[in-house]
């Protein structure tokens, strides 16, 4: 149980349920497929691709924020969709850890020494083909953006405790090659927060906050 004295979406209280969640290890079963169950979109025959997201949650002393951005409208894939900072885990990458840090820097000028990494979440697998590491990380306010507008087209923050409560996690569903996808949808104004990142939001609220 959380001290009563600790703000509810505080970082202290952030802290707190990450350091009393489970050990994730590789048992946990968490991504796409869980609500969808048997989809022919889960068994293309390819081996899944590696990549890392940050889950940037921005100390805002009593009221914590989670940073998310806007993927470019330009972009070839996913273009438009709200996003976790983050991308495929290079070679050169030590860790997943290393490749979110990076990635995050590369797309929206955020860097390592305003971060600090607390630990991540157990491997999420999307439907698109990627087994997703998400890496938390608090963050202290106060920062500068630079925006790589080749792949980003905004940067802007919800607040915690909006996105950890399930009353905001609907779900919904469109087509896909005439067989139904259902996935998570939290509309924060008018910002669509929905598919992998609304999973993997969902994912922290079952481990943290459920």
């Amino acid at each position: 149980m959380m001290d009563q004295l600790t703000p509810p979406f505080s970082i202290a209280d952030f802290r707190a349920r990450f350091a009393a969640q489970p050990d994730a290890h590789a048992g946990d079963d968490y991504g796409d497929h869980r609500f969808n169950p048997g989809h022919p979109r889960l068994n293309q025959g390819t081996a899944l691709r590696n990549a890392a997201v940050l889950i940037p949650v921005v100390d805002h002393e009593g009221d914590a924020t989670v940073l998310l951005t806007k993927r470019a409208e330009k972009l070839r894939n996913h273009s438009g969709q709200v996003a976790f900072p983050g991308g495929t885990i290079d070679p050169d990458d030590i860790s997943p850890e290393a490749a979110a840090l990076r990635e995050t820097f590369e797309e929206i000028g955020l860097g390592p020494e305003h971060i600090e990494i607390i630990g991540r979440m157990p491997w999420y697998v999307a439907g698109s083909g990627y087994r997703i590491a998400p890496v938390l990380g608090i963050v202290r306010p106060h920062f500068q953006l630079n925006l790589n507008t080749d792949e980003v087209d905004a940067a802007f923050e919800v607040p915690l405790r909006f996105l950890m409560d399930p009353a905001n996690h609907t779900r919904d569903s469109r087509m896909w090659n005439d067989l139904e996808w259902f996935f998570y949808d939290m509309p924060y104004g008018d910002r669509r927060i929905w598919g992998v990142t609304a999973g993997i939001i969902r994912t922290l609220y079952e481990r943290l906050y459920a």
